[in-house]
């Protein structure tokens, strides 16, 4: 069974490598490398895989599932400058794919239980646009 649980969160961020000079940021990354930033309204869908207890009928206490979005995800990343204010985008270019990679990593640790895993993270950066990770292959 699959229990899917949605937040969403207000960040802003640069996408540019700083190993690479302005231009060739600006061609890869386009508007998106601008270094006072731009920022996003993300939608995170997080879905978590297992068998539904047969004490309490749920997969996974979704007011547990809240807290740790909250704790994890939406408490050190909301409206914040992803690249000065929130590790490893310091160092990593927060992309979509850089932040969903990030957002499972938080997460796995506190969802995963003998009768549940993280299956999914699904991160929208605009309506029409969002990449799902599932862990490492």
């Amino acid at each position: 069974m699959l229990l899917t649980r949605k937040a969403e969160f207000s960040a802003s961020h640069v996408c540019a490598n700083p190993a690479l000079d302005d231009a060739e940021n600006r061609r890869i990354y386009g508007a998106a490398s601008n270094p006072n930033g731009h920022g996003h309204n993300y939608v995170v869908e997080v879905t978590v895989e297992g068998d539904a207890d047969p004490v309490t009928g749920m997969v996974f206490d979704l007011r547990e599932l809240k807290e740790i979005l909250n704790r994890e995800v939406i408490e050190p990343m909301d409206h914040r400058f992803l690249n000065r204010e929130v590790a490893p985008f310091d160092r990593v270019v927060p992309t979509t794919e850089n932040l969903a990679m990030e957002i499972w990593r938080r997460l796995r640790p506190a969802i995963e239980r003998d009768h549940a895993r993280l299956k999914n993270v699904r991160l929208y950066e605009t309506a029409d646009l969002f990449v799902d990770y599932g862990g490492e292959r």
